[in-house]
């Protein structure tokens, strides 16, 4: 039985490749990391294959976050996909995000902040943005303002 157990004990775990921050970006992913949610959009928290404090994911099929990504081209100068006048923004919930549509679902990354979050959310969660309402308070808490979003103090 212990056999069993340990040889299924990863079924179920999604592959998901994690970033790798370093400095204040892994810091802040850390933080936020302490402090994501055991539920999303009514999804339940999943075991990723590697565990990483960088990614987490909720539900079948699977949200996904991912916490210290490359900025997203279409907003990256010199990119060839670069065209931050075509972009599509969404709030929520003092978070601002780049809405990036897939072809089963949707990518947000966060905008406005010095490090970037990515969530991916399947169709099967429509409205997409949803799950977002979940996670925007840890974020705004452990990802900080790009000194040009800042308020002034």
């Amino acid at each position: 039985m212990l056999a069993t157990a340990a040889c299924t004990s990863g079924a179920g775990a999604e592959d998901v490749t994690p970033p790798a921050p370093t400095g204040a970006a892994a810091d802040a992913c850390r933080a936020l990391a302490t402090e994501l949610p055991d539920r999303v959009d009514g999804a339940e928290r999943g075991a990723l294959a590697e565990e990483s404090p960088f990614a987490a994911v909720w539900g079948d099929p699977a949200i996904v976050l991912r916490c210290g990504v490359a900025e997203p081209r279409v907003v990256t100068p010199d990119s060839e996909s670069y065209d931050p006048l075509g972009a599509e923004f969404v709030g929520v919930n003092e978070v601002t995000w780049l809405l990036e549509e897939e072809s089963d679902g949707a990518r947000f990354t966060t905008a406005e902040r010095q490090v970037f979050v990515e969530v991916t959310v399947p169709d099967a969660y429509a409205p997409e943005v949803n799950p977002l309402l979940d996670l925007a308070a840890a974020i705004d808490r452990h990802i900080p303002l790009d000194p040009l979003y800042a308020p002034p103090t």
